[in-house]
């Protein structure tokens, strides 16, 4: 056999020299390419990775700032932020199954339903679940132990007084901002500014770490209100009592430091407790003597004389013919509810005349009684800046016909607030000076035995006749024998006034007493005013001057002011106070 012919062919073949070149060049750009890529990324545009990173194991969150404290004038806390937790959570960190995720709602007072829709919004990486809560809600999330759930330091508002200073204070919401009253006003000043912090979290999605703080929050400034927390207390306990006792719909009390306009109490009642506003009405909220207008009444009678005074129409000695109680005045009939013949100016003001003051403000010109009481600050806002203040209104007066400008004389067809009413006053327990209204106090020398300079309306003259009518009132013969205290002599004037209802005046009434004390060197100016009385009592002298009184009294012996008339100066009312409407 011959194997020889029957061998295999050659098979070997050469491959051509360019295919190894270009697998050569390939590999080689692949390796440029990567090479070039890491450069870029570590080099030139690290920060991609770097964020990339950083989203795996740390987290940037925000640090709230210290609210500053509010106090009062004496530095008793009115306000204060204390450190409460918030629960939070980064959704794509989450780990828990339905059973652990119903415990957390469970655990939170939250919809099931809402607790994982916000667990599934993996678009976001933080998202609050509930804010503010107490601990013992923060240890039963704490005992679950969930990754991606975490807690927040924030801080919670807290008010010691309670109800007593509730309207005036206001409150914040959950983000600490404030939203009514003072701590809206002085918002500002409280908030501070927030900061920033690196955390650092585990594979799991638990903060492990603080990594630093990246901008330090900065706290937010004390403020120091005009408030006296004990004088607070002392006007909101008798306007609880009286509103009650009168079974009133509100009432609201005012009391000033007259030589230098601070506002040493404004309570209002009903009140509302501010550490829980859960079920609290807007009504309730409301700071009535600031946002709220009433008719003053014949407590407006004052500056009606004042101003004839001043402009050389009458003197205190003059005699007005108050008609027995009935005077027409373009066939409208003007009424006093006990009838005299002949009253003196000074008795005008002491049984509150309707019919004497109406003939007294036709005596002017309507442009000259308007200036009057326009100056006394009637229809412009008090100056306080608190939020929501009313200027009330004061019509132009070459709009009155003779009707509204005689009706106007004892405070019908003008409306104020109660602090504005009460800030008019200091013109007759200050030489004729209307003093600036501040809710913060000031300085120890401006405030000090160098009053506050006013802007003067009144003569000391015309001041010093209205101010002895004005201690007529609280005498006898006068219609508030009840707003006298014991071992001073006090000044002030009641009203009377019918509410309005669609236009038409009403059986019903906002009974008020706005008065001054010690009535030699005033210190104090106190203003009443009770809304809608139900019982059979509701005249000024009855309802709101005995509240003036229990207010005054306490007030000047907390402050220690000397008296000014023996400890048995009180004099009995008769059975029959003289009364008035309007």
């Amino acid at each position: 056999m011959n194997y020889a012919a029957s061998a295999p062919p050659d098979i070997t073949a050469k491959l051509p020299g360019w295919r190894a070149t270009l697998l050569f060049a390939l590999l080689l750009a692949g390796l440029v390419g990567l090479l070039g890529r890491g450069v870029y990324l570590q080099g030139i545009h690290n920060d991609f990775l770097q964020k990339k990173g950083n989203a795996r194991y740390s987290r940037v969150i925000e640090v709230s700032a210290h609210r500053g404290m509010i106090t009062d004038r004496n530095g008793e806390p009115l306000a204060v932020s204390t450190p409460v937790e918030s629960v939070w959570a980064s959704p794509a960190d989450v780990e828990a199954d339905r059973r652990q995720v119903r415990k957390l709602a469970q655990i939170l007072g939250m919809d099931l339903e809402e607790v994982k829709n916000r667990l599934s919004d993996t678009s976001r990486d933080f998202v609050y679940l509930k804010r503010l809560l107490p601990p013992d809600q923060v240890e039963k999330v704490v005992s679950l132990n969930l990754p991606g759930v975490s807690l927040q330091r924030e801080y919670r508002r807290y008010y010691p007084a309670g109800e007593e200073a509730a309207q005036t204070l206001g409150f914040t919401g959950q983000d600490d901002i404030g939203q009514e009253g003072m701590e809206l006003a002085l918002q500002d000043q409280l908030a501070g500014k927030p900061g920033s912090q690196r955390v650092l979290k585990d594979n799991h999605g638990y903060i492990v770490e603080d990594a630093g703080s990246l901008h330090p929050s900065k706290p937010g400034s004390d403020m120091v209100l005009s408030l006296d927390s004990n004088l607070q207390h002392i006007a909101y306990r008798e306007l609880e009592s009286a509103v009650k006792q009168h079974r009133a719909k509100a009432g609201a009390v005012v009391v000033l430091d007259a030589r230098s306009g601070e506002v040493l109490a404004l309570a209002n009642y009903p009140g509302y407790n501010p550490n829980n506003r859960n079920n609290t009405s807007s009504k309730a909220m409301r700071n009535r003597a600031v946002t709220d207008l009433f008719e003053p009444g014949s407590t407006l009678k004052p500056f009606t004389v004042a101003t004839a005074i001043e402009a050389g129409k009458v003197n205190p000695d003059t005699l007005i013919n108050t008609e027995h109680g009935v005077w027409k005045v373009n066939n409208r009939k003007i009424h006093d509810a006990h009838p005299e013949a002949m009253l003196t100016v000074a008795q005008v003001i002491q049984k509150s005349s309707n019919v004497g003051a109406a003939k007294i403000a036709l005596m002017m010109k309507s442009e000259m009684m308007w200036q009057g009481l326009a100056n006394s600050g009637f229809g412009a806002q008090t100056g306080s800046n608190f939020p929501g203040e009313a200027a009330g209104k004061l019509r132009d007066p070459k709009t009155w016909r003779p009707i509204e400008q005689a009706t106007m004389a004892y405070g019908h067809g003008i409306s104020v607030n109660l602090l504005q009413l009460a800030r008019a006053y200091t013109i007759f327990a200050n030489d004729g000076e209307l003093k600036p209204i501040s809710l913060l106090k000031l300085d120890a020398q401006i405030a000090g035995e160098a009053a506050v300079v006013g802007r003067k309306i009144f003569s000391d003259h015309t001041v010093r006749a209205v101010r002895v009518m004005l201690e007529m009132v609280t005498g006898p013969g006068g219609t508030a024998p009840l707003a006298q205290v014991a071992g001073y002599r006090v000044a002030g004037k009641t009203g009377t006034a019918h509410k309005l209802e669609d236009g038409h005046y009403v059986n019903r009434y906002v009974a008020s007493f706005v008065g001054f004390a010690p009535a030699s060197n005033p210190r104090l100016v106190v203003a009443v005013m009770i809304d809608d009385p139900a019982g059979a009592e509701y005249y000024g002298g009855e309802v709101a001057a005995p509240v003036f009184s229990k207010v005054t009294g306490a007030a000047l012996h907390a402050l220690n002011v000397p008296n000014d008339a023996p400890l048995d100066n009180v004099i009995a009312p008769p059975a029959d106070i003289v009364k008035e409407e309007v």
